[in-house]
């Protein structure tokens, strides 16, 4: 895409942002009818010409005319008609003051408060699409307006920020909209988009207030009710004094704003809307029935109060970001810091235009991330992840056996001599059998699992290391922290979630080392030198040793020991064997096994066993990349 435009519809002003690909500063505010910041309203006059902004508010030529329809999008379908003619009006202003061209290669990043469930959502993008606008897309608005300030050189607040608990606070002229963000993806709030709190009880409170204190109410009311969008009209007057007011209270203290409206309908009639300490007072602090009884301020401070129980204490946020008209007044801050005193306050210099300019920083990020995530994806596809897993598989055997090998020996071979010893195993040929099936089923054990733990994330650290080696010049060109696709941070954050099965480790032909050697020790024990070992005591043992030797001159040592090998060995004489000999010995096998398996690594391990554990290996830590890319591509 070469240009990006973000479309910033409030239910009570709107305002559109252009940026262009390959600009990385601010986007661009486009005028719509002169105005930066213009008032979402239409009205379709008698000849038949569609008008937007201030001017439709009060033109008598109207024959239709609506304002402040936006807020009532999830509660009246008829709105959908008053959002197509206000959506169709913009885009004619637009192709008609050349900053849209038709063909042009763009699209529009339209805002929409964030409680909109997926239906609404595209509900509401469909509109834009009957109208005639290029490819569209919905978009959070308080998402934009973090958006807009992860941009802003002026905050600073990068993408380390964006790895910390974030409270977005967008304060409407409906509605006040809170977004959290933990660890860059966006927490579902029940009170998102749904807190009826906005700047427009403000408008609406300080209008009423004007009107008690001026000369002739009743004539005011009048007109008024003569003709209802003049009273619209001035409440967008009395937003704007509100906001000069706010904006710099320290200025106005002690002193009185004022702003003059000539109502040009029915009874016509001059009304003075004033602020000063005494009615900014009354606005703020006030009990009114408009919120149930409550003040502006402790109605803020209540719901601000809900979304930190909903948030919960476990993960504060760290970063508060407002945003809106009403983020100016140094009150809100207050009440933010009051409630969130950990957290640190920010509001941006021109907070009105946050969001558009954060919707059109969402269409190039979103084509940037396209790019971004292509390239990981080719590198995922590719052999480069396998290559690197098949140079250092050796490594990972060495540290497998030397971290499962001892505790294999304790924990199957001592068990299986006991059975031998107690008479469960008949004869010493069926050890091999058993052994082998209690190997299997230890391998299969949590705690060989854990057993596996350290040396697997000890291996996976220079492995890590060279896959960053091919992800680092990704994020460079693509603009984003080469430790966004760090397999050692991921690790260190998620803890090990690269499994490997012990059995591909150990499979058939190095479990035969091992079962030999535990099967030497016990025929060593049971065989031992020229006699037998097992009956060295008492007269019984001197003929019993005598007839060994015997045998051993008329058999040979080999016939003599697959003799025994076979012979059901008597109970009573198998319990000679004392425990800890066997013990003994199989402390001194376990370097004498290791080094089997270290000496056979290369010549006698199984091919294909590698093959599909580097390769099991490998679409696990392409995974992890893909999860880590997608967390780098900011939801929307």
């Amino acid at each position: 895409m070469e240009k990006f435009y973000g479309f910033d519809l409030g239910d009570a002003e709107s305002a559109i942002a252009l940026l262009k690909d390959g600009n990385t500063g601010l986007p661009e505010i486009l005028p719509v009818r002169d105005a930066g910041s213009f008032i979402t309203a239409y009205a379709r006059l008698d000849s038949g010409e569609l008008l937007i902004g201030e001017g439709a508010c009060y033109d008598t030529h109207a024959v239709k005319r609506a304002l402040r329809f936006k807020s009532n999008f999830l509660t009246d379908p008829q709105v959908d008609k008053d959002i197509r003619a206000f959506a169709g009006g913009v885009l004619g202003e637009l192709y008609s003051t050349g900053q849209l061209v038709k063909n042009d290669d763009s699209c529009f990043y339209i805002g929409c408060p964030a409680g909109w469930d997926t239906v609404a959502r595209e509900r509401y993008r469909a509109i834009f699409e009957d109208v005639g606008y290029p490819p569209a897309k919905i978009v959070s608005e308080s998402r934009a307006a973090l958006i807009s300030a992860c941009q802003s050189k002026h905050f600073q607040v990068g993408y380390d920020i964006m790895s910390k608990p974030v409270l977005v606070v967008d304060i409407g002229s409906s509605t006040t909209d809170f977004a959290f963000i933990l660890g860059r993806k966006e927490v579902e709030l029940q009170t998102a988009g749904e807190v009826r709190l906005g700047g427009g009880i403000m408008d609406e409170l300080l209008l009423n207030e004007s009107i008690r204190l001026s000369e002739d109410p009743d004539r005011i009311e009048r007109a008024f009710e003569a003709s209802p969008p003049w009273r619209s009209y001035s409440e967008f007057a009395a937003r704007r004094l509100k906001e000069q007011y706010f904006s710099d209270v320290d200025y106005w203290k002690g002193r009185e704003c004022t702003h003059t409206v000539r109502i040009l309908a029915g009874p016509m009639a001059r009304l003075t809307l004033r602020l000063n300490d005494h009615i900014a007072d009354r606005i703020l602090n006030k009990g009114t029935k408009l919120l149930g009884g409550k003040s502006f301020s402790q109605a803020f401070i209540d719901s601000l109060k809900a979304v930190r129980k909903k948030i919960g204490e476990e993960h504060p946020p760290e970063l508060l970001f407002l945003t809106g008209g009403v983020s100016k007044l140094k009150a809100v801050r207050q009440w933010c810091q009051t409630v969130f005193p950990e957290a640190v306050v920010i509001t941006g210099a021109e907070p009105e235009f946050s969001v558009a300019r954060g919707l059109a920083h969402s269409g190039r990020i979103d084509s940037e991330m396209r790019a971004f995530r292509r390239e990981v994806d080719d590198l995922i596809d590719s052999s480069t992840v396998e290559r690197i897993v098949e140079n250092r598989i050796d490594d990972l055997y060495r540290r497998m056996v030397d971290a499962l090998v001892e505790p294999i020996l304790r924990q199957v071979a001592v068990p299986v001599f006991e059975r031998w010893r107690d008479g469960d195993i008949k004869r010493l040929s069926d050890i091999d059998g058993a052994v082998q099936k209690e190997i299997e089923a230890w391998l299969h054990s949590d705690e060989a699992q854990a057993l596996m733990v350290q040396p697997i994330s000890d291996w996976l650290k220079p492995v890590a290391y060279d896959v960053e080696e091919k992800t680092m010049p990704i994020c460079v060109r693509h603009n984003v922290p080469y430790k966004a696709l760090s397999l050692n941070s991921y690790f260190a954050l998620s803890d090990i979630d690269i499994h490997i099965d012990a059995r591909e480790v150990f499979a058939v032909e190095e479990l035969t080392w091992l079962i030999n050697g535990i099967i030497s020790i016990i025929v060593g024990l049971v065989c031992g030198g020229s006699g037998l070992a097992i009956l060295s005591s008492g007269i019984s043992g001197i003929v019993a040793g005598a007839i060994g030797s015997l045998l051993l001159l008329l058999l040979g040592k080999d016939k003599l020991q697959e003799m025994f090998m076979n012979a059901d060995i008597l109970k009573p004489m198998r319990r000679l064997i004392p425990r800890a000999h066997f013990e003994q010995r199989i402390r001194r096998l376990t370097e004498e096994v290791k080094a089997s398996f270290y000496k056979n690594l290369e010549s006698e391990k199984n091919a294909a066993i590698t093959a599909r554990l580097a390769g099991e290996i490998s679409q696990q830590i392409e995974q992890c990349l893909s999860r880590m890319a997608e967390v780098v591509e900011i939801p929307l």
